[in-house]
Order: structure tokens, then C-alpha cells, then sequence
């Protein structure tokens, strides 16, 4: 991603954040996430699979926003299931469930061979967990640093990696069953990663800006 492309999703990142968020304490919780102190808006968004790249976060923080939206949109979900937030509650599920990420990963370099077959160092991020609190619960204690979250916000951030983490699936399907939100940001999330952010989707993306290319 481009210093531009990066400074793109930072300002659509901050315009949404700021157009639907007014709880007390989210001034100076997006200002920390614009300090020095935060590597937010440049970190990954993983080591190999779903944005692994400079600006992976901030990109998967606003496809899952996108998701989000379109999944609460729809007629059935509305009127069957009775899904019906706030933006506001929409917007900091969504824009905050991987806050946990932010300072969590960095560069790396090994040996690997190059197109010519020579050996050289390639840079990779790695993992440096220095605040092992977990996933979903690390974003949730971080976010309470400055502002409040409402339970259906909490337990949707907390349970936005559904069946796909290391805890009990019962557990877990009881958590999506009582918090409609968790559900939603679940769904998602695994859309937005499998999507649009998958290994399949960033080949798509490479083919396509080739042909534009050429």
C-alpha cells in the first residue's frame, strides 16, 4: 500500500469514527490512536493470511465496517431477526473489534531466494505480544481505558472470532445467541477476511490491476 493509499484509509477511518462515535472519551481514545504511541493506522492486520501488509489493519477495520453495515441492512435481518443498533454502536464494534492488534506486530528479516535465485533478506512481520490478554478481550479492556462500552458492544468485540477461536464452542454459541451484535460482527469479519482480504481475493486484485496496467 501506498503512503498515499495509507493516508486515504486513515482519513476514512477518522471521518466515519468521527461522524457516528460521541460517546465521552472517544476524542482522546482516536486521538491515541493517531499518536506516535499507536502503529494503527500502518500495522498488519496478520503475519500471512488477511492483510499482511502495511495498512492491513486500518483496511480490515473499514471492510468489516462496510460488512457490517450491509449485513444489519438487509430486510430479513431487520424484521426476522430483529437486528437493530445505533450507528454509533455499529461503528465502534466494527472500527474497534482488532484494536488488540495495534502495537502487536513487527518487521522481521530472513534469507530467501530472489527471481535471479540469489539469496537476500526480505523483511516479514512476526508477532511481539508485550500485553498477552488475549484477542477479543484485550480490544475490550483497551477501549474501556477511555470510554465506555454498552454490554451488546463489549460481547460483540469480545466474540468477534466466533467458532474460529480456542475457546469452547459452547461458550461460544452461547454468546452469539444472546448478543445479536456478536453474531453480526462475527459474520462480518469472515467475509471481509475471506472475501476481501484472502489469499484468493488479493490474487483477484493483483490480476486486476495488471490488466489495468497494461
Amino acid at each position: 500500500m501506498t503512503e498515499q493509499e495509507l493516508l486515504a484509509k486513515k482519513e476514512e477511518f477518522i471521518r466515519i469514527y468521527q461522524a457516528n462515535i460521541f460517546r465521552k472519551g472517544a476524542d482522546k481514545l482516536l486521538d491515541y490512536l493517531c499518536s506516535e504511541e499507536s502503529d494503527f493506522f500502518t500495522a498488519p492486520a496478520s503475519t500471512r493470511y488477511h492483510g499482511a501488509y502495511a495498512g492491513g489493519l486500518v483496511e480490515h477495520s473499514l471492510n468489516v465496517y462496510a460488512c457490517l453495515k450491509d449485513y444489519l441492512s438487509r430486510p430479513r435481518v431487520q424484521s426476522v431477526y430483529g437486528m437493530q443498533f445505533s450507528e454509533e454502536s455499529i461503528a465502534i464494534a466494527a472500527l474497534l473489534h482488532d484494536i488488540c492488534k495495534m502495537n502487536f506486530y513487527t518487521v522481521d528479516y530472513r534469507n530467501a531466494k530472489n527471481a535471479a535465485g540469489q539469496w537476500e533478506k526480505v523483511p516479514y512481520y512476526k508477532i511481539d505480544d508485550r500485553f498477552p490478554y488475549g484477542h477479543g478481550e484485550k480490544s475490550v479492556y483497551m477501549i474501556q481505558f477511555f470510554m465506555h462500552l454498552r454490554k451488546e458492544e463489549a460481547f460483540a468485540i469480545r466474540w468477534h472470532m466466533g467458532f474460529s477461536g480456542p475457546e469452547d464452542a459452547n461458550t461460544v454459541g452461547r454468546a452469539l445467541e444472546q448478543f445479536p451484535l456478536a453474531f453480526a460482527l462475527c459474520t462480518a469479519d469472515m467475509e471481509a477476511s475471506y472475501f476481501l482480504e484472502g489469499e484468493v481475493a488479493m490474487a483477484k486484485k493483483a490480476t486486476a490491476d495488471s490488466d489495468n496496467n497494461n
